[in-house]
């Protein structure tokens, strides 16, 4: 097992600080160690200790802005600033390869042409997944959903690395999985991050279906 992901592991099994984690990855956007400690009803020393020990493990990113859009003269210095890192963290013993045998089958999937097999296959699997409402089906699929008007936005892309290579594919079967799952109320609408489908909160799931399968 790599030792980034030994240290990623031992970062979390302090529960305090795994908290501080989920805090940050829940906020969905850069958060001071003032944000965190108020947020956790803890000491600003203590929420900067478990902020750095996060980020020397890889789980956060740490930048330096000013707060409150300030900047100039008197503007004071920079805060602090963490959010949750992009890089994927699995540990598993034996180690497995899945990734890259997902990788194989979206790149064969490409070549030979038959995304409408794929879609047919999410959407049965998506079915056997339903089950409670749509945002205990969201987060128990691990997309991590938040409400924004009337859809949930989905912070997490589960198949992040390899959509990336293999956008049409896997986003497409990502939207039939979760059409499967949620009996419709699931489309495309891509954002610079997270996930590309949104899912509407209307409780009959019947509007804006945007079926492209």
């Amino acid at each position: 097992m790599p030792d980034e992901q030994i240290d990623a592991l031992g970062a979390l099994a302090d529960p305090r600080r795994r908290a501080v984690y989920e805090h940050v990855a829940a906020a969905g956007g850069a958060v001071s160690r003032d944000q965190v400690a108020e947020a956790l009803g803890i000491g600003r020393t203590l929420a900067a200790h478990h902020l750095d020990r996060l980020a020397e493990a890889g789980l956060l990113d740490v930048a330096f802005a000013r707060l409150g859009g300030r900047s100039g003269p008197g503007a004071g210095r920079p805060s602090k600033l963490y959010r949750r890192s992009a890089a994927e963290h699995s540990v598993s013993l034996p180690p497995r390869g899945y990734r890259v045998l997902a990788e194989v089958l979206a790149e064969a999937v490409d070549e030979a042409g038959i995304e409408p097999a794929l879609y047919a296959a999410a959407r049965r699997t998506g079915a056997r997944l339903a089950g409670g409402s749509v945002e205990e089906t969201l987060r128990g699929l691990g997309y991590e959903p938040y409400a924004d008007g009337d859809v949930w936005r989905l912070r997490n892309c589960p198949f992040d690395s390899v959509a990336r290579a293999h956008p049409g594919a896997v986003c497409g079967a990502n939207l039939a999985l979760l059409q499967g799952a949620l009996g419709g109320g699931a489309r495309i609408d891509p954002r610079p991050e997270g996930c590309c489908v949104v899912v509407d909160r209307d409780p009959d799931g019947t509007k804006n279906n945007g079926s492209l399968l």
